[in-house]
């Protein structure tokens, strides 16, 4: 029988019927109110919790700042490293070109001409430079390097570099071998509150792997004989670059040089954000302080042979000297193609990724046209071809090994060097590794 034929023959059960399900209706409503103002309240006391957690966080993270640091820009410029003589400089300083003569920054090697290397910063694309230097080596063609700089990625390889070929199997394998994922250690969910997303330890440890006490004394004595090596840091409290004399520190004698020249390249590779700054002692008008120095990238890609006034760097009699010019760009200054997700973290790394590489274009722009200007030879390398790789995870050993051999094979074959900085459109697919 329907429902309709119940309600016409006998009313009075559906009446009945229906104020039977009334109160049960009322309260499985009821329930269901109370359940969600329950669920709103613990998201409102979970919203409250959170905020005050993430204030506490900001807070703490404040004070947790104890250390001196300069009150001032005039007390900051006036900074000096106690017991090290004129170990470095700032870049664009007035007092530079005074600088420029003294004993320990100009270059006194008695060849006839000069070769300088300039390494960049890129990350793991440092592995294009190593296998530079590798295939340099095979050719028999390799300088013998007067001048060595460094930025970032380029300070870590710089020292080696420096010191020569006996050092390309331990660059190799430190480039290659995949030991620097070791360096990715997250600091946990609450990183970007800190002082960086990784922590610091795994690249100390790279870096105290890599600088013995051995390779020390061998830059001493190289610096010794008249050879210079720089390295750039930025000085996040006056944002300006500061040109660190390596040979000079490891000549010093102080107890403290290796302590020191470990924790410039720490510095240098230190990306913001990403690793923490480094806090290095300085002082001004015998008070001590603290100052926070990070990634020498943030203020130049590339440094140039520092204090380059008229080659003002170069001893006595540089005029009839032949200056050679060798920059390694561990990056691609060609265009690459990508589809951006719209994203806030991918526009930002594409962003970021954008900047140093018009950085790096200009920098070599405006030092071919120094070369130009003083008949020095210029020669540039850079990842010319487009090889994927993931910006979450820029240290995949399948990636550093890919522009390892690039730059090997470039080298060997002799196509690697331009004269020239150039920046074509290559309409090209990536390269599959």
């Amino acid at each position: 029988m329907t429902r309709q034929h119940i309600s016409e023959s006998r009313p009075g059960m559906t009446l009945t019927s229906d104020m039977g399900k009334a109160p049960a209706a009322q309260n499985a409503l009821f329930r269901i109110f109370s359940t969600a103002r329950g669920i709103r309240l613990v998201i409102k006391r979970s919203t409250r919790t959170l905020i005050v957690l993430l204030f506490t966080l900001l807070v703490l993270s404040g004070c947790t700042n104890t250390r001196e640091r300069a009150v001032d820009a005039l007390e900051a410029d006036k900074a000096s490293i106690a017991g090290f003589d004129e170990i470095r400089a700032y870049r664009y300083s007035p007092r530079n070109e005074a600088l420029a003569k003294h004993h320990d920054w100009m270059v006194k090697t008695p060849s006839a001409s000069k070769n300088v290397l300039m390494l960049s910063g890129g990350g793991g694309s440092g592995a294009f430079s190593v296998g530079v230097l590798a295939g340099w080596t095979a050719t028999n063609k390799r300088p013998h390097f007067d001048g060595v700089t460094g930025v970032s990625t380029g300070a870590l390889i710089a020292p080696y570099a420096f010191l020569g070929t006996a050092y390309d199997k331990t660059l190799v394998h430190l480039f290659t071998s995949g030991i620097a994922h070791e360096l990715v250690a997250f600091n946990g969910p609450f990183g970007v509150f800190g002082s960086s997303l990784l922590k610091s330890g795994p690249l100390k440890r790279y870096v105290e792997r890599s600088i013995t006490p051995d390779v020390l004394i061998k830059i001493a004595a190289e610096h010794r004989n008249g050879r210079r090596l720089f390295v750039l840091t930025t000085n996040l409290d006056t944002q300006r670059g500061v040109i660190w004399n390596m040979g000079a520190i490891a000549a010093s004698g102080n107890p403290d040089a290796l302590e020191l020249f470990r924790d410039i390249i720490v510095a240098s590779a230190s990306v913001p954000g990403v690793f923490p700054p480094v806090m290095i002692q300085a002082t001004s008008n015998g008070r001590q302080f603290q100052e926070l120095h990070s990634d020498g990238g943030s203020t130049s890609q590339i440094l140039t042979p520092p204090l380059l006034v008229e080659n003002a760097l170069f001893s006595e009699g540089h005029a009839q000297k032949k200056i050679n010019l060798y920059v390694i760009v561990n990056n691609a200054l060609i265009p690459e193609f990508n589809v951006t997700p719209n994203r806030a973290v991918s526009s930002l790394g594409r962003a970021y990724s954008t900047f140093l590489k018009s950085q790096a274009q200009s920098e070599l722009a405006a030092l071919y046209n120094y070369a130009r200007r003083t008949g020095a030879n210029f020669n540039v390398a850079s990842i010319e071809v487009q090889i994927p790789y993931s910006m979450l995870n820029p240290l995949d050993r399948n990636y550093m090994q890919a522009v390892y051999r690039l730059g090997f094979e470039q080298t060997t074959s002799g196509a690697l060097w331009k004269n020239k900085p150039a920046f074509p459109l290559k309409l090209l697919q990536p390269v599959a590794r």
